[in-house]
């Protein structure tokens, strides 16, 4: 019965999501009382902006400007930078465009629906691993100037064991970018057929080894060398060790952990890992036909290989999602922890993490943020510094402007069939963010 209702809940969602430019807006549950109070022992504050559906004039925003994001998206599918591109601006708590262009993959023709379900890659940080050590932060189970061995004892004894929290949320602990496993496979690693010694589904006909992630990723990431340590580099092994951080300090995994207090109270019926496990093929987007690895077309696994061999769960991608869900999660953000009448968040919570800090880097805590210096066009030239989000490298990106209440949502899969940098090199994303800021000019005028 549970079952049932599930894929009632899930085809009502689908419904309310159609492809046209704006859509009726509704969450697919509504959210329950908070019967445990706020977080701080506060109760709920009065209901904070919840998602609905307008024209963009009465959010403030030029409707005929706004329209100038169809030529630049259709350019991008037009000249191959990505097959399937879904859009989503959110403005003073309305949708004001909601459009998917495309198709799943250049050679299936399925057209691309708003509720489609995109890897979301590295915005899995801010989405879930991040969120999940804002919380254990609040309950006073994460100490963000802790040294990483006191939460991991096996990081005791090696150069992990003095790196802070806070230097795992900053990209400052000198962690190397990532560790390709993958290319270090033997054939006694993995199997095209499922055992009990090879338990773990990396894609179609591909088992990995019991115990491989504990055995081999694991022990090789708390022994991976440390370099200009104090100094900003990106690196996705900070995510590894912070999602071992929430699972201990939690109790819980962490998909399980981020369903329970974020997706599901928030009527986030699309998001999760693993997506195969709820949802059918065709809701799933495509990403590369991986000629390398796995040797086939990735379509409801993870597209990072690091990601896949820790069973398709790690801190810094594997998180599925369709720009609805985001929209509901980014729209509690931008509210400062509240979302229709319930607190997630301290509001000082909210701003400490989202905010500059360290005179190093432009990051905030686990986000990315507005870079003065950025030549990537994005985000946008035009966005306030108080603007906080991420990008990932299947083609996605969130960014959020508190000064204009804004939230943009940019989701598709430019690494089909293959990992081409035509999105990033038409600037596509911060392209069509310009239009947003435009369109808000203009009906100012």
């Amino acid at each position: 019965m549970k079952t049932i209702l599930f894929l009632f809940k899930v085809s009502l969602l689908i419904l309310l999501f159609g492809s046209s430019c704006v859509q009726p807006f509704k969450s697919s549950e509504t959210s329950p009382v908070n019967n445990d109070q706020a977080l701080d022992g506060r109760g709920p504050e009065p209901e904070a902006a919840r998602l609905k559906s307008s024209q963009p004039e009465e959010a403030g925003v030029n409707s005929t400007v706004l329209k100038q994001i169809d030529k630049i998206a259709n350019e991008a599918i037009r000249k191959k930078a990505a097959p399937s591109i879904t859009i989503m601006v959110i403005k003073d708590a309305r949708v004001v465009f909601d459009k998917a262009y495309g198709t799943h993959t250049y050679s299936d023709r399925t057209p691309t629906q708003t509720s489609d379900i995109y890897d979301l890659a590295s915005l899995t940080k801010i989405s879930a691993t991040t969120l999940a050590a804002m919380r254990l932060y609040e309950l006073g189970k994460l100490d963000l100037d802790a040294n990483v061995g006191l939460y991991l004892t096996e990081a005791r004894n090696t150069n992990k064991n003095r790196i802070r929290v806070r230097d795992l949320l900053l990209h400052e602990a000198g962690l190397v970018p990532q560790i390709p496993f993958h290319l270090r496979m033997s054939p006694r690693d993995y199997s095209r057929d499922s055992s009990s010694a090879y338990p773990t589904k990396v894609s179609d006909n591909y088992f990995l080894r019991k115990g491989y992630f504990r055995e081999v990723m694991w022990p090789g990431m708390l022994n991976s060398p440390i370099s200009d340590q104090g100094k900003y580099a990106y690196s996705d092994l900070s995510m590894y060790i912070l999602k071992e951080i929430v699972e201990r300090q939690s109790g819980q995994k962490l998909e399980n952990y981020v369903q329970e207090h974020f997706y599901q109270p928030l009527g986030m019926l699309h998001t999760g890992f693993n997506p195969l496990n709820r949802f059918t093929v065709g809701q799933i987007i495509p990403t590369e036909n991986d000629v390398v690895f796995r040797k086939s077309l990735l379509r409801g696994y993870v597209h990072d290989e690091g990601a896949a061999l820790a069973g398709g769960v790690s801190g810094h991608a594997g998180l599925f999602s369709n720009a609805g869900d985001l929209g509901v999660l980014f729209q509690m953000l931008i509210n400062r922890g509240n979302y229709n009448g319930k607190n997630y968040f301290k509001p000082e919570t909210v701003d400490l993490f989202t905010t500059k800090q360290s005179p190093l880097s432009r990051r905030g805590l686990g986000f990315d943020r507005w870079d003065p210096n950025s030549k990537s066009g994005f985000p946008s030239k035009l966005a306030s510094p108080q603007t906080y989000g991420h990008t990932g490298f299947t083609g996605t990106c969130v960014w959020v402007d508190p000064k204009y209440n804004l939230i943009y949502i940019f989701l598709s899969n430019r690494v089909h069939p293959n990992r081409s940098d035509k999105l990033i090199q038409m600037n596509i994303r911060g392209r069509i963010q310009d239009v947003i800021y435009e369109a808000i000019a203009k009906n100012k005028q």
